[in-house]
């Protein structure tokens, strides 16, 4: 088809780019994107604006969506708990990540939304299943101020819910008032964080005097096993979990530390564990097998094998296998009811039997603080003094 340039009236293809007889441009040309221009980011998603009238090492500000105004405008606000990025590109994938799970926390945040939040964040940081449980138990206790908004609570709320706080029919302990405040205490660390409020009132305050006192009566110190209820344990193998209870008296484990040690870091051959946590000291540290439980370890060894677990200690009656805190207190304490031992006796108490009875049979004070892994502040033993595994066996040998 034939079209009239309109430069200079000849008659041309509608299909030229440009006239054949002047060169006038028929088809506009296509603007390019001015360098360094991004692309509009959708509706929600948020903004990211850059601060040119200052000399800012981190110049691009990423906003988030948090809601509407009335005439149906977008709220935002400062990304937190960072906001500021050195590049365009960082500040675009601080805003990715934040999408994928907004935390969405604003001036109406109850409390129990941000328990959602920050309980969320804070049971992916590594946390033990006995801490966790924990804090679901406190949580319990907190119906009274679910509602409440962030910006709202005061102390008043805070102490009534941990003095009057109940879960079903039952008042809080004095143990676990004191989980509750502390809970507390770091549900509104979190929400200073993303600016809710400027103060926590949970830190505002002390318990009062009777919950400090019964705290002090319901703490106990621990008792080491007789040598009477050393017998009994042996003379016992055939019930479940007294072989346990036994390895952690040869060896000093903390109670959360026996389910913690894998059959790959168990040495049948050197006859040696390497396990451990809590403290520097206390991590990854090479405790010898003791004789007297060798064929125990042994045992637990072979079984975890055959049960396709990386743990050599198992709960085979629970449908999850790993023998955790609070289900190695279970069974210390049935094993404690069933054998009538010393009703006080507690969990920890095979990791005190182990020192007494090394301090008993002269163990070297050093070696007694390597295997129960206590921090040594001689620095000539700590840092120019080389000790060997024959010399961890010598030692722990001594114990009859």
């Amino acid at each position: 088809m034939l079209i009239t340039c309109p430069e200079c009236d000849l008659q041309i293809s509608d299909k030229a780019i440009s006239c054949p007889h002047c060169g006038y441009p028929l088809v506009p040309t296509k603007k390019r994107k001015p360098y360094g221009q991004h692309r509009r980011l959708p509706n929600g998603f948020g903004r990211i604006a850059k601060i040119s009238n200052q000399n800012l090492r981190n110049p691009y500000r990423a906003m988030v969506t948090v809601g509407k105004t009335e005439d149906g405008k977008l709220k935002s606000k400062i990304l937190k708990p960072k906001g500021y990025f050195k590049t365009y590109n960082e500040a675009y994938a601080a805003l990715i990540e934040y999408n994928k799970n907004p935390y969405n926390l604003s001036e109406d945040t109850t409390i129990e939304e941000l328990y959602e939040k920050w309980f969320e964040q804070y049971s992916k940081e590594s946390r033990s299943d006995g801490t966790v449980k924990n804090i679901k138990t406190a949580w319990n206790y907190c119906s009274g101020i679910k509602s409440i908004r962030v910006s709202e609570i005061r102390i008043r709320h805070i102490k009534d819910c941990i003095y009057n706080g109940t879960y079903k029919g039952h008042e809080a302990s004095s143990n676990i008032k004191l989980r509750i405040k502390s809970l507390l205490s770091m549900m509104l660390d979190y929400a200073i964080e993303y600016e809710l409020i400027d103060r926590n009132y949970a830190r505002a305050f002390k318990l009062n005097g009777n919950v400090q006192e019964e705290l002090k009566e319901v703490k106990q110190d621990h008792k080491a096993f007789t040598k009477e209820e050393l017998d009994l344990l042996w003379n016992s193998l055939d019930m479940p979990y007294v072989d346990v209870m036994l390895i952690q008296c040869y060896s000093g484990w903390r109670p959360q530390e026996l389910g913690l040690i894998e059959i790959s870091n168990v040495d049948l051959k050197n006859r040696s564990i390497v396990s451990g946590m809590k403290t520097d000291a206390g991590k990854d540290r090479l405790v010898p097998i003791h004789p007297k439980i060798y064929p125990l370890v042994l045992m637990r060894y072979k079984n975890a094998e055959r049960l396709g677990s990386k743990y050599l200690l198992n709960c085979t009656d629970t449908k999850s296998l790993k023998m955790t805190y609070y289900k190695y207190r279970t069974r210390f304490n049935d094993v404690v009811n069933q054998l009538g031992l010393d009703p006080e006796h507690r969990p920890h108490d095979g990791r005190k039997t182990f020192v007494t009875l090394a301090k008993k049979y002269k163990v070297d004070e050093y070696a007694i603080k390597y295997i129960a892994g206590h921090s040594i502040n001689d620095i000539t033993e700590r840092v120019y003094t080389e000790r060997d595994l024959s010399w961890l066996h010598d030692e722990i040998k001594k114990i009859k």
